[in-house]
């Protein structure tokens, strides 16, 4: 592996062989953050973390989702705490966009939004990339699921995931996903796919979801008793 000489001390140099080492220590950070999942389905879209809470924590408190408008959604995987502003920032621009044009913001609007916001962070001195990777999804049109990650890139996709053990995760979403899937059968894959190394199958001990319907267009967190119905479907 070559070394860095210097050249991850800014954001904004590249290294000879075309790298900007601040970018990927932030991705690296990513990667070490618990599981995070999006999942399209044919009527509408779920969003999942895998969190797991400390003993004296309180229960049923989500900190890896996030409601950014009435029907738009965030799940983060990485450095949470600048998850937290980047949504506040989301909030602000989707607010903005009710007032000056009297409609709500669609969910690629957001998504480019935050891609452009963590962007920024990548071309001056004094700053560093966001350590964090977002999975947007709401329906406006349509359903629809965007991926952002620390170097201001974002993608529209079907079904991802984003945080530690992710690639083994998409390719199981690869070979059981289907864009017909009900929003019951997304929540029951989104389970198997968070708990595919676990002992246990349909454990949700550690797990929370949202989902937002095409129906109400309305983000809505999932209960636990809701989510143990949704195990027992994806461990059948």
């Amino acid at each position: 592996m070559m070394s860095s000489r210097g050249y991850d001390m800014t954001p904004t140099m590249y290294s000879p062989d075309g790298r900007i080492y601040q970018v990927e220590y932030a991705m690296e950070t990513v990667k070490k953050g618990t599981l995070a999942i999006g999942v399209v389905g044919a009527e509408g879209v779920i969003m999942a973390v895998e969190e797991k809470a400390r003993a004296l924590q309180t229960a049923g408190k989500t900190h890896k989702i996030f409601q950014v408008d009435t029907h738009i959604g965030v799940a983060a995987a990485g450095y949470i705490p600048d998850a937290r502003i980047m949504v506040d920032n989301a909030r602000l621009f989707a607010q903005n966009n009710r007032i000056s044009y009297d409609d709500t913001a669609g969910v690629g609007m957001v998504a480019k939004y935050l891609a452009d916001n963590s962007h920024q962070f990548t071309q001056y001195g004094g700053v560093r990339p966001n350590g964090v990777a977002l999975i947007i999804g709401g329906v406006d049109q349509a359903s629809s699921l965007y991926v952002t990650d620390p170097s201001g890139a974002f993608g529209a996709y079907s079904a991802m995931a984003i945080g530690a053990g992710s690639d083994e995760v998409n390719l199981f979403l690869e070979q059981n996903y289907s864009p017909e899937c009900s929003l019951d059968d997304a929540a029951a894959l989104t389970i198997r796919a968070i708990n595919k190394k676990a002992e246990r199958s349909e454990d949700v001990t550690n797990i929370k979801m949202a989902k937002i319907t095409t129906k109400t267009k309305t983000f809505e967190r999932i209960s636990d008793e809701d989510l143990a119905t949704y195990a027992q479907q994806s461990g059948s």
